[in-house]
């Protein structure tokens, strides 16, 4: 791990599981050479709906993470764009992803950051769903969020296109960027072709080849994603096992 620049030393422990979510944190504490402890969640056994995890975050979902404050006491942080707004004002002092506070290019990266948080995570979330999960095909649940995935993905290609730079903010990888990579990795699964997007597909391979990208895309466990989109029987037999748990949770979450 490269040493940490901030005089505030971590004590960071994040509970994660191989989500989009998920690796959007461990990558973040990657690109910034951040030493952490990770506590793997297995959401298919509701190990995040137990009254210890609760504690840490109340609405029961990862990623989640624990950091000593400066006061000494243990901060406990849940949603990831949260946890990464966190984990950049307190560690990145040399803005490796970040841009300096009140600059032009921060509030820029809050837009997209909150893009990705308001926009492609919840609409591609509900297009797997309906796609992959629901026991029953809705032909108008599939089309309505896989054509709002569409029109975002479109946003961010029209966007990376007008803008002529590598990355959504300038030429630098910031948490905006983070934030997203594991959702357009995964178009696929959601039914979308990334061929669509010749900038952002291009934008998705500049960072696959980053190194923090590479490593913290494996944590708690590989990220397999890229290999089961080429295997239809692995597609077929992946969605069979999340559309179990995901219709059990939901039956579950229905009685309290």
């Amino acid at each position: 791990m490269a040493v940490v620049s901030s005089s505030k030393t971590p004590d960071i422990t994040l509970y994660t599981g191989q989500t989009p979510n998920g690796i959007k944190i461990s990558i973040t504490l990657e690109e910034l050479g951040l030493p952490y402890k990770t506590h793997a969640i297995d959401i298919t056994k509701d190990t995040q709906k137990e009254p210890w995890f609760l504690e840490i975050n109340p609405n029961g979902r990862i990623p989640a993470l624990t950091d000593t404050f400066t006061d000494g006491q243990t901060l406990c942080l849940f949603e990831s764009g949260s946890i990464m707004q966190y984990l950049v004002e307190q560690y990145d002092t040399e803005h490796k992803i970040s841009y300096p506070k009140g600059s032009r290019e921060s509030y820029e990266v809050n837009n997209w950051l909150f893009f990705l948080n308001a926009g492609v995570g919840p609409m591609q979330g509900q297009a797997n769903h309906f796609f992959r999960y629901a026991p029953e095909k809705i032909p108008y649940g599939i089309s309505r969020y896989q054509n709002e995935t569409r029109r975002l993905y479109r946003v961010l290609d029209k966007h990376l296109k007008g803008a002529g730079t590598e990355y959504l903010v300038g030429n630098k990888c910031t948490v905006a960027d983070i934030a997203h990579w594991g959702w357009i990795t995964a178009a696929g699964w959601a039914g979308v072709d990334i061929d669509e997007f010749p900038l952002l597909k291009t934008w998705d391979e500049r960072m696959l080849g980053r190194p923090g990208v590479e490593k913290g895309r494996h944590v708690p466990t590989p990220h397999r994603m890229k290999e089961i989109l080429k295997d239809k029987e692995a597609m077929d037999r992946a969605a069979k096992q999340a559309s179990e748990w995901i219709v059990r949770g939901q039956k579950e979450d229905a009685q309290e």
